[in-house]
């Protein structure tokens, strides 16, 4: 059954009890399957009063009680990731096996940060008067604030939740309102955990009001967001006005090098599989595709027969490979882009329509000869749209690939070390993958350049937006 929808604020769960409450729905039916408290005004001074106690003293804890928190919440994980899976795509509507391995994988991002913030080192620097002691250390920043969307609601919150509680930093989490549940599951992990009352906190609501209110408080250090770029720009500002720091993972528009000398039936197979993957909302998600003359038309039509033969379907549904999108006005954006594109001369080589039925089902849909100016090549579509254009040379195919200002993940397929070498260092990306899907594992490094943000989440580099480097010099 889908849990009863709460906010959790200084290790309390509190229910609607008179706060106004908004209608979630299932995206395979659209029928109501819970109802949402709002947070109010007083609701976000209580969550920001305990993440200012609760980091007092949380900011002062040892590595290994963080670790110690953390490696819980990985056990935890591992016995309920069924259930929280299964409420998961009742409310955001990946398939079932997806959305059990969205909650499985952070397994890893528990554990990994586990390990690492016992690896929060400073340093000493050797002074020139013998007499100094040079200090370099490195303090968990303060109370943070992270807005995560609804595409992987669970796994994106969870990421910014471990690194601020493994940094020592406390924060107060605002996921989706369409996808609740998914970062309840989170408070409950914590809490059942044994993590301090107000380190995490969690609210819901209107994102406007609650996303001002939050970052213009004094208590707020830090801004963690992930989501579309427009609304990144809005609060990178907001933030920026205040000197607050901030991370930033906004949209993307992913082109796909596909060369002449590359495995094409395997490269067509693994980018069709990673291409519909949840729907195709995946901020990652291969979405522009140039592919070499030599290689185009084997490429299509083995590309384009692996999307014909998706089953759509509700996501809890067994034999479903592609599950619906998460709201009823993602499927009339789909239609938007195909009528842009067929207008411009592209052509619908499968799929391009709402499927029949309850639900917000759209077909598997691949296109050909669209313009480089069309929508679908310039704006992120996030859906279960692909376009496959022809390219000539390596340089033509970066010259286009490089034309937009989103710089998120790239790909590329070739068994030549030249054309890898000249990718890997030709493309405007914070993340490059070639010859296979080798991204957001919890020991790399995820994040984007240009419009697609900055700082980065995972690897070695996770625990940098969450700590302050403070330098001391005394004299003995």
């Amino acid at each position: 059954m889908y849990p009863q929808l709460s906010l959790y604020i200084d290790g309390q769960f509190l229910n609607g009890a008179g706060r106004r409450e908004q209608e979630v729905l299932s995206p395979a039916s659209n029928e109501v399957i819970g109802h949402l408290p709002h947070a109010t005004h007083a609701d976000l001074d209580l969550a920001l009063s305990a993440a200012e106690r609760a980091f007092s003293a949380w900011r002062t804890s040892s590595a290994l009680q963080r670790a110690q928190v953390l490696n819980q919440v990985a056990g935890l994980i591992r016995e309920r990731a069924p259930a929280i899976g299964r409420n998961l795509t009742l409310e955001q509507g990946k398939t079932l096996a997806e959305a059990v391995g969205e909650v499985t994988s952070c397994v890893e991002h528990a554990e990994w940060h586990a390990e690492e913030c016992r690896r929060i080192y400073g340093r000493l620097i050797p002074p020139r008067d013998p007499r100094v002691q040079q200090t370099v250390l490195r303090e968990p920043i303060g109370v943070c604030v992270a807005f995560s969307p609804w595409n992987f609601p669970f796994s994106q919150a969870f990421r910014k939740v471990v690194a601020a509680i493994g940094a020592g930093c406390a924060v107060i989490l605002k996921g989706s309102s369409d996808t609740p549940a998914s970062v309840l599951a989170i408070a409950e992990l914590f809490h059942d955990a044994g993590l301090p009352p107000g380190v995490l906190n969690l609210v819901s609501g209107d994102a406007g009001m609650i996303s001002e209110y939050l970052i213009r408080s004094p208590i707020v250090r830090k801004v963690s967001f992930t989501g579309s770029t427009p609304v990144g720009q809005q609060l990178a500002a907001l933030a920026g006005a205040m000197m607050k720091r901030s991370t930033m993972e906004l949209g993307g528009h992913a082109p796909v090098i596909v060369c002449d000398d590359a495995d094409i039936d395997r490269a067509a197979d693994v980018l069709a599989a990673f291409k519909f993957r949840n729907a195709g909302q995946v901020c990652i998600s291969p979405t522009r595709f140039y592919v070499q003359e030599g290689a185009y038309a084997r490429f299509v039509e083995r590309f384009a027969g692996r999307a014909e033969a998706l089953k759509v379907g509700d996501g809890l549904d067994a034999a479903s490979r592609m599950g619906p999108l998460a709201q009823g006005r993602r499927v009339t954006a789909m239609e938007g882009f195909v009528g842009d594109a067929r207008h411009r001369g592209g052509k619908v080589l499968t799929g391009g329509r709402r499927l029949p039925g309850e639900g917000n089902f759209f077909a598997p849909t691949v296109m050909i000869d669209l313009p480089d100016d069309s929508r679908l090549m310039t704006e992120e579509p996030f859906g279960p749209i692909a376009g496959i254009v022809r390219f000539k040379t390596m340089e033509e195919a970066l010259a286009r690939a490089n034309s937009l200002p989103f710089g998120l993940a790239s790909y590329a397929f070739t068994s030549s070390l030249q054309n890898a070498h000249q990718v890997s260092r030709g493309l405007d990306a914070g993340m490059v993958s070639i010859n296979h899907i080798g991204l957001a594992l919890a020991e790399t490094p995820f994040g984007g350049v240009k419009a697609s943000g900055y700082g980065s989440e995972g690897g070695s580099e996770t625990f940098d937006g969450y700590l302050t480097t403070k330098f001391v010099s005394q004299l003995n």
